[in-house]
């Protein structure tokens, strides 16, 4: 019996060790409202490897987002990718958002963005589109997370599924 046990646990190991080793790739964005600046307001945040990997792979550069050697030309790549994969939907339409900005924290990328003067009582619907990663990740996996007039409403977001939308 105990050498049933450890030949188990042999043939277990390497299993083991390549699960412990897998690397999730995930983004997580939250989409509220600011009734003061009737405006929608989204922070999206990515895992900064993976996003220097994308721009690296999509646009042939060099990124060095979140270190000293960060140029402006990282900072336009981040944000000419990050309007290509992530949509904003207000009933239907597509919206123009602006890029407030971004900030690291520790191993990830905080995007903010907004979508000024929406008027909230007159929109039925508000949808995101986010397909960030998904074009150098198959397994990635972007949540997005809707807090609006009280309600809430989550969505995991995959290659072959890219969209989630609130109706109100």
């Amino acid at each position: 019996m105990k050498h049933l046990k450890k030949g188990l646990f042999l043939v277990l190991l390497p299993l083991l060790a390549f699960t412990a080793a897998h690397k999730f790739y995930i983004s997580v964005t939250n989409v509220g409202y600011s009734k003061k600046e009737d405006a929608l307001q989204v922070i999206t945040r990515v895992f900064l490897d993976d996003m220097n990997a994308v721009l690296r792979e999509r646009y042939g550069i060099d990124p060095q987002l979140g270190t000293a050697a960060e140029s402006e030309m990282d900072r336009d790549y981040l944000e000419k990718y990050l309007r290509s994969k992530f949509i904003v939907e207000i009933d239907g339409k597509k919206v123009d958002y602006t890029f407030l900005g971004k900030k690291y924290d520790s191993d990830m990328v905080i995007c903010y963005i907004e979508v000024p003067k929406i008027n909230l009582p007159e929109v039925s619907s508000i949808a995101i589109t986010n397909e960030m990663l998904t074009d150098l990740f198959d397994d990635q996996q972007n949540v997005v997370h809707f807090k609006i007039n009280g309600q809430k409403r989550s969505f995991i977001l995959v290659k072959s599924d890219t969209k989630g939308m609130l109706n109100l």
